[in-house]
């Protein structure tokens, strides 16, 4: 019986999930539970036993997109350039997949500070880019700039921005690809050598 019960709160909990990020990809207006709860299938009652609100069900959803990319990077060789490459291409793969329901939701709080704090849905996504930027900054024989290369690379890999590039511009996941890996090494180089120089050393005297 108690089997029964675990499998059903599983199912349950993963239809939730796929249900969330089903509305998310075609909602103009923001989502309710209620809404969630109908479209699994399950009640209100059960879909608030599961998550104490919708951001809690996409963010949950957006973790285990992160977990895909986590396991993907941690299969990856070659020099760090090679496999931060990879890494941020199966990300743009990930964010065309997944739809819509990868934008993030807006937030009053910073993206270092929501990932200090401990927020699960971010924390599996640094650690798969974590290595990958560590090693092709110490090919391009930069400093180590911790977390600011996670905070670089997350504001350019915003799935908003990737779909803006996608279906605004009209460019392809190649594309896209390509030249967000240039702006960001031109971005890190950028970041390392304001840690040695102060922006008034650059100033004309």
């Amino acid at each position: 019986m108690a089997k029964t019960m675990r499998s059903d709160t599983e199912r349950n909990r993963k239809n939730l999930i796929q249900a969330a990020a089903r509305l998310f990809e075609v909602a103009e207006n923001p989502i309710s539970m209620t809404e969630i709860a109908n479209e699994a299938g399950v009640s209100v009652a059960t879909a608030y036993r599961q998550f104490a609100s919708v951001e809690e069900v996409l963010n949950t959803y957006r973790q285990e997109v992160g977990q895909l990319l986590l396991e993907y990077s941690e299969k990856q060789t070659g020099s760090g350039l090679e496999r931060l490459e990879k890494v941020s291409r199966y990300w743009i793969k990930l964010v065309r997949q997944r739809g819509a329901a990868m934008v993030p939701m807006r937030n009053r709080r910073g993206y270092l500070e929501r990932l200090w704090e401990g927020a699960e849905y971010l924390l599996v996504q640094a650690n798969a880019v974590r290595p990958a930027l560590r090693l092709a900054m110490e090919e391009m024989d930069l400093p180590d700039i911790g977390d600011k290369a996670v905070f670089l690379w997350n504001i350019l890999f915003d799935p908003r921005e990737i779909f803006d590039l996608i279906d605004t511009v009209g460019l392809s996941e190649k594309q896209v690809g390509s030249q967000l890996m240039s702006v960001l090494i031109g971005g890190l180089q950028g970041f390392a050598h304001a840690n040695v120089f102060s922006v008034e050393d650059f100033r004309v005297k």
